[in-house]
Order: C-alpha cells, then sequence, then structure tokens
C-alpha cells in the first residue's frame, strides 16, 4: 500500500468576521439543541427522568451506550485501517458524537458524514480516503439493513395487513433499490460522477458564477480527490483481511446495541418480551429513518416507531418507550456532541496560533 501523499490543512476562517460568525453559530446551536430536546418531549420531562433514573436501568443503559459508542467508532476505524489508513483510535471517539450532533439537525443525516470528513482531514487522512472510508462504513451497515428489511416489513406479523404496510412497503423497497444503486453506481462507473461534476463547473462558469481561475482549480482538486476515492474503494476489497472482517463485525455489533434499546427498556418497565421481535421491529424503523427528509428524521421516527410497538405496550408505557429510546440514541449523543465539537474547533484553533 502506498503511503499517503501530504496534504494541505483544511483551517478555519481566518478572518474576525468569520470567526465571530462561526463561534456565534456554535453558540446558538449550544442553546438550541436542549430547547428541541425539551419542546420534542413536550412537558413529559419529569416522567421520563423518573422512569430513566432507575439504578438498574442506568446501569444497564450505561453499558449498552459504551458498547454502541465504541462499535460506532471501531467501525470506522477498521474501515480506514482496510484502505490503509492507521489513525490513532483516539481520533475516532469525538467523531461518533460530532456525527449524531450534525446527522440530528440535518435532513436525512447529510452533515454527519461531511463533518467526519472534515474532522479526519484535519488529522492527516486525504479526502478522497476519508469520504471513501465514511462512505463504506454508510455501505456496509446500509446492505445490513436494507437487504432484510423489506422481506421483515411484509413477513411480521405486528404490520401484515396494516395500512402502512401496505402502503408503504413498495415505496420504500424501491427506495432501497435505487439506494443501493447509487452505491454500485459510485463504485463501479465513478468516471460518471466526475463528468458530470466537471459539467456542472462548467456550466456555473458559463453562467459566471465562477471564474475561469477557480473552475480549473475547482475542476482539478475534484477530480484528484474522485480518484482517490475510486483508489481508496478499491484499497478497501485489497487490504488486510482482518480489518476487512473487523470492519464487518463492529457494523453488526453497532447494529445489534442500536436495536437492543428498546428491549431494555421494555425490561426495565416489567414486559417480558420477544427480543428477536423487537430486533425486527427496529430494523424496519431503521429502514424507513434513512428516507425521512427531516433533520435526524425527527417526527418520522417516533411516527414509526409507535406504529411498531404499539400492540407490545400500553399507551402510557408506549410514550415513556418512544421517548426513551429516541433520547438515549439520539438526543444524549447530540447533547455531548455540543461540547465535544466546540472542544474540537478551540483545539484546532489554539494548535494554529
Amino acid at each position: 500500500m502506498r503511503p499517503p501523499e501530504p496534504i494541505s490543512r483544511i483551517t478555519l476562517p481566518a478572518s474576525r468576521a468569520k470567526l465571530l460568525a462561526f463561534a456565534a453559530l456554535f453558540i446558538i446551536l449550544s442553546a438550541v439543541v436542549p430547547l428541541t430536546i425539551h419542546q420534542e418531549l413536550d412537558g413529559q420531562v419529569d416522567h421520563l427522568w423518573r422512569e430513566l433514573l432507575k439504578p438498574r436501568l442506568v446501569v444497564s443503559a450505561v453499558a449498552l451506550l459504551c458498547v454502541f459508542y465504541l462499535s460506532d467508532a471501531l467501525r470506522l476505524w477498521f474501515t480506514l485501517r482496510a484502505l490503509g489508513e492507521h489513525p490513532p483510535f483516539r481520533v475516532m471517539l469525538p467523531l461518533v458524537f460530532i456525527n449524531v450532533l450534525f446527522s440530528g439537525v440535518t435532513p436525512m443525516a447529510t452533515g454527519g458524514g461531511v463533518m467526519q470528513i472534515w474532522h479526519l482531514h484535519r488529522h492527516g487522512i486525504r479526502i478522497g480516503a476519508a469520504t471513501a472510508a465514511t462512505t463504506l462504513r454508510t455501505l456496509l451497515s446500509t446492505l445490513m439493513i436494507f437487504l432484510p428489511a423489506p422481506l421483515v416489513l411484509i413477513s411480521l406479523d405486528e404490520l401484515v395487513g396494516s395500512s402502512f404496510a401496505g402502503q408503504w412497503s413498495p415505496w420504500l423497497g424501491l427506495f432501497a433499490a435505487l439506494y443501493l444503486a447509487f452505491f454500485v453506481l459510485l463504485l463501479w462507473r465513478l468516471r460518471w460522477f466526475i463528468h458530470a461534476a466537471t459539467a456542472m463547473l462548467a456550466l456555473a462558469h458559463r453562467m459566471h458564477l465562477i471564474g475561469s481561475s477557480r473552475q480549473r482549480r475547482w475542476r482539478f482538486r475534484l477530480r484528484r480527490e474522485m480518484i482517490r476515492f475510486g483508489y481508496s474503494f478499491r484499497a478497501f476489497f485489497k487490504g488486510r483481511p482482518a480489518d476487512q472482517l473487523l470492519a464487518l463485525v463492529s457494523t453488526a455489533i453497532f447494529l445489534l446495541s442500536l436495536f437492543s434499546f428498546p428491549a431494555l427498556l421494555l425490561w426495565a418497565l416489567g414486559y417480558r418480551i420477544d427480543y428477536s421481535l423487537v430486533l425486527a421491529a427496529m430494523l424496519v424503523n431503521t429502514f424507513a429513518m434513512y428516507f425521512a427528509p427531516t433533520p435526524g428524521a425527527a417526527g418520522v421516527a417516533e411516527g414509526i416507531f409507535a406504529v411498531l410497538f404499539a400492540s407490545l405496550v400500553g399507551s402510557g408505557d408506549l410514550l415513556i418507550l418512544t421517548l426513551g429510546w429516541r433520547f438515549l440514541t439520539v438526543h444524549l449523543g447530540m447533547l455531548i456532541g455540543v461540547p465535544v465539537t466546540l472542544y474540537e474547533i478551540g483545539r484546532r484553533r489554539r494548535h494554529a496560533k
């Protein structure tokens, strides 16, 4: 494997106005995230905390959260190692919470991947390799969800004959096929994307949106990083089998821990549960969340979750189950993500002085 080429570091904006605007953005974000969470809980904060702070649930939840966050970091780390990149594992840990935060505030979780690429590039990973790693990490989890999800959706007893399955199964199946087809084209027909991006830059130049020098510079950088991206994709399949296997195993553990939070909450609420049924329901729920246009799938995720679990618990417990699941899997990570992101940006700024 050839060594990584030297790269120019991405630096934060140097002008005072841009720095002030950037700082203001994150100060607002720091205030908005807790406020948004409080509004989503809709006055049920006290009741939710009483249920979530039961000692046996706290201990179990902390253990499961450790597995959840560590496996999330490991799946990207092993993917990078299979690509021939060897960043320290400590670089991966902040990425977990940065990803949760920005995925939670952008439609279809698009912001998380962009911020991860930015963070990796700042730690010496080429943009093409970082993009390939985050894309492969997403592709591995997508395959594990998308391949069985349509079959589970039409075979799950709680959904068979329901309006949800009847109306949405064909559409979700179509979206899944298109989603996977996009990744196949990205892997095997990368030049199509290069030509399309080059054509868009040429169009922007003809419309006088960018100048000639900027068009040439952006075209060169775009082609260079997309070629590196394709090289990194191929490098994954030529990488160490141990790293490839561990990337798959850590992805499976990540998904299993993610799907286990409702089972943990049901256990804490005193329900005798069918664990395989909970896993199947969460597989369908996560599958549908991929296509939610709202930031962090807010509203859509809770609605589908309520439909899937309505037949398993009482209405009062369903509220606690839904809010607790959302808090543990998303809101908590977003809350941690705010100071982590602020620290990473501040630390980088101090080192740049």
